[in-house]
C-alpha cells in the first residue's frame, strides 16, 4: 500500500495523513479501533503495520467500524497477520465500549448493537461506573447458537489430539486436559496446520479456513469434610484455558474461545452452565440458556494517531 499523502496548500509542501485510532483491551485481549471510512487502500497491509508491537502501535488485530443501517456500527475485524475472522467475542466488545464512550451526557445508552462477520451481536451494559469519560465498560453480549460437533482425533509430527469441534460463529477446537502440556504453543501450530490440511475422518479437512485451539483444565478444587470424604467445594462451574488463534497466536484471552470451550465443557457434561472461564489475561462468565451469552469488562487504553 502506498502512503497516501495530502499537499499543504500554504507552503506546497507534502504532508503525511495520520490515522486516528482508539487502543482497547478486554481481559489482555488487545485490538485497536479505527474508522474504516477515513482509509483508503489494502486494509490487511495496513492492520500488519498497525497490529507490529515494535514497529506500530501493537494489537492482537484491528476492528474497522464502518456505518450501518441496522447497528450502531458494522465492525470488520482483521488479525494481526492480516487475514479476516468472523468475530471476536472480546473485539465486539471493545467496540460496544467506544461507542458507548461516544455518548453524549444527556443519553444514556445501555444496549449496543455490533454487525459482525457472524451477524448482530448485542451488547448490553452492565457494569461501569456510568460517567462520561469511564474507561472500563462490562457487558453481556449475546454470542448466539453455538454448534458443536463430535470428538475428533489428530496426530501429527508426534503429537496426538482429541477435541471437540465448536462453531461460534467462527471454528474452536476444543482439547480437554489434566493439565496444560509443557509446549503447548508449539503442539497447537502443528494441529493448526495440520486441521486444515488433513482430513479427519471423513474425505475432506474439516477446517480448511483454519481454526482456533484451545486447551481447558476443569477446575476442581478438592477439601477434607469432616468425616475425611473429598468434596468439589467449588462446584463444577470453573475451567481454565490456553488459547492459540488463528491469525495470531498465543493470546492473553478470547471471547469466542471462552464461549466454545465452555459450550464444549457443557456438552460433555464436565459442567455446568454458568461457567467461569479463566484465561491469562482474567476471567469471563459463559452462560448458555437459550443461546450462549458471554460477561466481561472491555477497557479503552489510549487514542492516538498513526502516521501512514
Amino acid at each position: 500500500m502506498s502512503a497516501p499523502r495530502n499537499v499543504d496548500r500554504k507552503n506546497g509542501r507534502q504532508r503525511r495523513v495520520t490515522i486516528p485510532f482508539t487502543k482497547a483491551s478486554a481481559c489482555g485481549n488487545d485490538f485497536l479501533l479505527v474508522e474504516g471510512a477515513r482509509v483508503s487502500g489494502d486494509l490487511a497491509a495496513l492492520t500488519r503495520r498497525l497490529c507490529d508491537r515494535h514497529r506500530g502501535v501493537g494489537a492482537d488485530g484491528v476492528e474497522w467500524l464502518f456505518p450501518d443501517a441496522e447497528a450502531d456500527a458494522m465492525a470488520l475485524l482483521i488479525n494481526a497477520d492480516g487475514s479476516e475472522a468472523e468475530i471476536s467475542g472480546n473485539g465486539t466488545r471493545c467496540v460496544a465500549a467506544e461507542i458507548c464512550s461516544r455518548r453524549n451526557k444527556t443519553e444514556d445508552k445501555t444496549e449496543v448493537v455490533v454487525r459482525t462477520g457472524a451477524g448482530l451481536k448485542i451488547c448490553r451494559l452492565t457494569g461501569g461506573n456510568g460517567a462520561r469519560q469511564a474507561s472500563t465498560f462490562e457487558f453481556e453480549t449475546e454470542m448466539g447458537q453455538p454448534e458443536v460437533g463430535g470428538e475428533m482425533a489428530i496426530e501429527t509430527a508426534g503429537v496426538r489430539a482429541v477435541g471437540t469441534k465448536v462453531s461460534m460463529g467462527n471454528p474452536h477446537y476444543v482439547i480437554f486436559v489434566e493439565k496444560f502440556p509443557d509446549g503447548w504453543q508449539r503442539q497447537a501450530a502443528l494441529i493448526q496446520t495440520a486441521l486444515i490440511q488433513t482430513a479427519l475422518i471423513g474425505a475432506q479437512p474439516q477446517f480448511p479456513q483454519g481454526t482456533n485451539v484451545e486447551y481447558v483444565v476443569v477446575r476442581t478444587a478438592v477439601a477434607q469434610t469432616e468425616l475425611g470424604r473429598t468434596v468439589n467445594d467449588r462446584g463444577p462451574h470453573e475451567i481454565e484455558i490456553r488459547l492459540f488463534e488463528r491469525g495470531v497466536g498465543e493470546t492473553e484471552s478470547s471471547g469466542t474461545g471462552s464461549c466454545a470451550s465452555a459450550v464444549a465443557a457443557i456438552a460433555s457434561g464436565r459442567v455446568a452452565s454458568p461457567v467461569t472461564v479463566i484465561a491469562p489475561g482474567g476471567p469471563q462468565i459463559v452462560r448458555w440458556e437459550n443461546q450462549v451469552y458471554l460477561r466481561g469488562p472491555a477497557t479503552l487504553v489510549c487514542r492516538g494517531e498513526f502516521f501512514v
